[in-house]
């Protein structure tokens, strides 16, 4: 799987890339047909002390998905961002192995 990370008007974060990659490597373990992933982090001035926005976009067979999140700091924006990833490639899987049963 490729990773591109793209920090949107601010700052770039080594610990950040490391933790993100950590993270979606665990799921392309998972899912071996990943190909490819673009996360981007955005911060926004939010008056509820959120703003710190985590997008990612997995490139796959079929329709892309995506998922993004607006949390209190980053980590926990690309955690969620990844656990909604990871609800969305098991219904893509399950799908895959429903229609590989009925062929």
């Amino acid at each position: 799987m490729i990773i591109n990370i793209q920090f949107v008007k601010m700052k770039q974060s080594e610990s950040m890339s490391a933790y993100t990659i950590k993270k979606l490597k665990r799921i392309g373990k998972k899912y071996e047909w990943i190909i490819r992933a673009d996360v981007f982090f955005k911060k926004e001035n939010d008056p509820t002390e959120k703003g710190n926005i985590c997008e990612i976009e997995l490139s796959l067979p079929g329709p892309k998905i995506y998922a993004a999140s607006n949390e209190r700091n980053y980590e926990m924006a690309v955690k969620e961002t990844i656990s909604d990833l990871d609800k969305q490639l098991k219904k893509r899987k399950a799908k895959f192995t429903n229609q590989n049963i009925s062929s």
